[in-house]
């Protein structure tokens, strides 16, 4: 995967995504990172399986939800932060 530019944001960092090695920038909503950089199916949904991903964009309908550092949260209320370690594919 490679780097890219988004104007008017933080150095970019290193996070691991599902073991990849990805630069994000710093400070950004990971949610909008993750977009960005490529990654739009943050999760599959537990009934369906279809894939999901970030939806309302202000923390209140859980679609976004995936693990950060080994706990759950919602990337659409996390900011990037270096070494970061993301899990979608375990998400609920």
């Amino acid at each position: 995967m490679t780097a890219f530019s988004v104007h008017d944001t933080g150095p970019l960092v290193d996070v691991s995504v599902d073991g990849l090695a990805v630069r994000l920038p710093e400070g950004m909503v990971l949610a909008t990172a993750l977009a960005t950089a490529g990654f739009r199916e943050l999760r599959r949904s537990p009934r369906a399986g279809s894939p999901r991903g970030a939806f309302c964009l202000m923390g209140a309908c859980q679609e976004c939800s995936i693990f950060i550092n080994g706990g759950l949260r919602q990337a659409c209320m996390t900011t990037v932060q270096a070494g970061m370690r993301i899990e979608l594919r375990g998400a609920p």
